[in-house]
């Protein structure tokens, strides 16, 4: 007796297949060639050139928004920096990628770097998730490193998440690693941080600017020709011949995402979705169809991850503008939202920001596209923001009703 699911996978191996190799459309895979991008390999290039005689390079910030190639290109570098070092047979340095996004706390950063570098424990096990002194594990991470003499770069995606999410906190893991070559006696640790905020360096302790500021690249968007060009070297390692329709439909997610300023990113996502849907179907190639279905799939789950993601008191002041909208104001005003705020933030057992800090967090929500924000003069009384949902009521409804939390004051609002 045939199952259901007998017949649906038996679709997938009897089907052409789509893709040669999907993981080349993903942001993570680091081709064998970088278009576009040869003035910033040059330039981190260069700034990293001296681990190879032994001499700790300066630290880096790459600046640039999303999809702009900041990451990729910083693992090319770094990649092919090792492979030089093993072929020239000099010390090799030793390199480290955290994602501060995900790993958000002083202690979990460098408990990942310990375990890049395979620091252990006295007792030879592994550094624990919690529990230990912050103290303890950069001694751990210290001792490891001095062992033998060498160039550790550390690679800090996302640097500014760091910051934003905690001021005090974050300029105190960036202060403890760039101060901690003072501590070192044999090595050294040269830090590459990559940030999508072009204001990051804002936030910044200017004891850790004047340390961490060393030197700048910035990533510009790429253009439409740019990302025409990146999209065919993608198509070329991911799909298998004649599984793209016509050109039109390089053309159709290069515009798209040219749109969404310059983002090879969003390229790649959309492409690869798009091939996913045309092989989920049974269809033999993906066509310009499979392209604008992709776009709406991916902007739904970009706006849900976004919101899910978000820091408690950002959601809360997402939440006050969601409450507002529903109740029926079409134009929702700062201190009203401050107001609504005021009462969600209580109801959560959250600190109580001022005024000026939501207003901040309202600016983030804007630049994430969440919200739309107009500045309102009111002449001698100043200036307030008038704010609107840039998404359906519907869906931020959907994914705040998942937090647990926020479901219920949503139920005590709509009984007052």
């Amino acid at each position: 007796m045939e199952r259901p699911l007998d017949k649906l996978f038996d679709k997938f191996l009897q089907g052409q297949a789509i893709f040669r190799d999907r993981d080349a459309l993903r942001p993570t895979y680091v081709p064998d060639e970088l278009p576009f991008r040869e003035e910033q390999m040059n330039r981190i290039g260069s700034i990293l050139g001296p681990a190879l005689r032994g001499a700790p390079p300066s630290n880096i910030l790459c600046y640039g928004k999303t999809g702009t190639g900041k990451t990729v290109v910083a693992r090319y570098v770094l990649d092919m920096l090792v492979a030089k070092a093993k072929q020239s047979n000099v010390k090799v340095p030793l390199k480290a990628f955290v994602n501060c996004r995900i790993v958000g706390t002083n202690y979990r950063v460098l408990r990942q770097l310990c375990e890049e570098i395979g620091a252990r424990m006295p007792d030879g096990s592994r550094v624990p998730f919690t529990g230990l002194p912050t103290d303890e594990i950069r001694s751990i991470l210290k001792k490891k490193l001095d062992s033998t003499p060498t160039i550790f770069v550390v690679v800090l995606d996302e640097v500014d998440s760091l910051v934003k999410r905690d001021v005090n906190q974050g300029n105190d893991i960036l202060y403890g690693l760039t101060r901690m070559n003072g501590e070192l006696e044999n090595s050294r640790i040269s830090i590459i941080g990559i940030s999508n905020d072009l204001k990051f360096k804002e936030m910044l302790d200017p004891r850790v600017l004047s340390s961490l500021g060393e030197e700048e690249v910035i990533f510009p968007p790429y253009n439409a020709v740019e990302l025409r060009g990146i999209l065919q070297q993608r198509v070329e390692l991911a799909f298998n011949p004649g599984a793209i329709a016509d050109e039109g439909v390089i053309n159709l997610v290069g515009a798209l995402a040219a749109q969404e300023h310059g983002d090879a990113r969003r390229a790649l996502d959309l492409l690869r979705t798009a091939g996913e849907l045309a092989e989920r179907r049974g269809d033999t190639q993906v066509t310009q169809e499979h392209v604008r279905e992709a776009q709406k799939v991916i902007e739904r789950d970009t706006i849900t991850e976004t919101v899910k993601t978000l820091p408690m008191q950002s959601k809360a002041v997402l939440f006050a503008v969601y409450a507002l909208t529903s109740s029926g104001k079409r134009d929702v005003f700062t201190g009203e939202c401050y107001n609504t705020y005021l009462e969600i933030a209580k109801a959560l057992s959250l600190d109580t920001l001022t005024q000026r800090r939501v207003s901040d967090l309202i600016s983030e929500l804007d630049m994430l596209g969440l919200i739309n924000t107009t500045v309102i003069s009111k002449g001698r009384y100043g200036r307030t923001k008038k704010i609107r949902l840039a998404v359906s009521k519907r869906q931020i409804g959907a994914i705040l009703d998942e937090d647990i939390r926020l479901s219920r004051i949503a139920r005590e609002l709509g009984s007052q």
